[in-house]
């Protein structure tokens, strides 16, 4: 089967990190060279991730070691988009934040006040070192009126050991003492793209997202206006996709087989992309 991936120019490329450019601490085939390409050809790009415990800078010194250099401005996490959504939504208010420092960082960056008291945003990420306490104070504060943010809905992890429960699972328990359903900024939500989107100036007709699952990556790209790649090094098999009702734009099996279009992609070019 044959489809256009380029209806529109594209201008703009989005990109999952995990399972799209590293596994673990190792660079995935074609990875390196992809973000070379972009920066070749001068295509605006950010690496996106739903992981909120880490800041830019320690995820371009992660991705470094793997042999992927890129600016920290290129990385875009679920804990800034949420740090940029409550800006925009309540600017200079108090929140009490649940996570480690990619969060408190990015809120605090954006002129938030962490306190643990009268606050007007309960803030869940993911950590490594989740509480008692601080579950219970949160659904304390949401119970007296805060309102519930978190930075993603992913309900587990990956780890050496196997999965850990994440940000998703939290905020389940929490749901479950307060009635209350957080907001979720990370993706699937379009939101989380369409702040990425601003950040570079880019436009969603001409853009296109790149990643390994069809629940958040192709979810996410499709409702915020965008073409899509799926490819299959991370957490979707070949086989998984028709279970969807949605479909990407293009499914290949590596990064590696995206790298061809960056140099041929270019705002004057429409081709065909074999999916087969």
């Amino acid at each position: 089967m044959t489809t256009s991936l380029e209806s529109h120019p594209i201008h703009t490329w989005l990109t999952d990190m995990d399972g799209v450019l590293v596994h673990e601490e190792s660079a995935l085939p074609g990875a390196p060279e992809f973000i070379a390409a972009l920066q070749q050809y001068g295509r605006p790009f950010l690496v996106l991730t739903n992981n909120s415990i880490f800041t830019p800078r320690d995820l371009r010194a992660r991705l470094a070691r793997s042999g992927i250099d890129l600016p920290e401005e290129s990385i875009w996490t679920s804990a800034l988009a949420t740090a940029r959504f409550l800006a925009e939504q309540q600017p200079g208010a108090s929140a009490y934040v649940i996570g480690e420092a990619g969060l408190t960082t990015a809120i605090h960056d954006e002129g938030f006040i962490l306190a643990d008291s009268d606050v007007e945003f309960v803030v869940l990420g993911e950590t490594r070192t989740y509480s008692f306490e601080s579950i219970a104070r949160a659904i304390r504060l949401i119970k007296g009126g805060a309102k519930f943010i978190a930075t993603n809905p992913d309900v587990t992890g990956p780890s050496a050991e196997g999965p850990l429960p994440a940000t998703g699972s939290v905020a389940a328990m929490i749901t479950a003492a307060t009635g209350i359903h957080p907001y979720y900024v990370g993706k699937p939500n379009p939101l989380m793209m369409r702040t990425a989107l601003n950040r570079i100036g880019g436009h969603s007709e001409t853009s296109v997202m790149i990643g390994d699952r069809m629940d958040t990556d192709v979810k996410s790209g499709l409702e915020a206006g965008m073409r899509s790649i799926l490819v299959l090094t991370g957490s979707t098999d070949v086989d998984e996709i028709a279970q969807f009702p949605f479909r990407p734009t293009a499914v290949l099996d590596g990064i590696a087989d995206v790298v061809p279009f960056v140099e041929r992609l270019t705002p004057h070019e429409a081709v065909e992309l074999d999916e087969d």
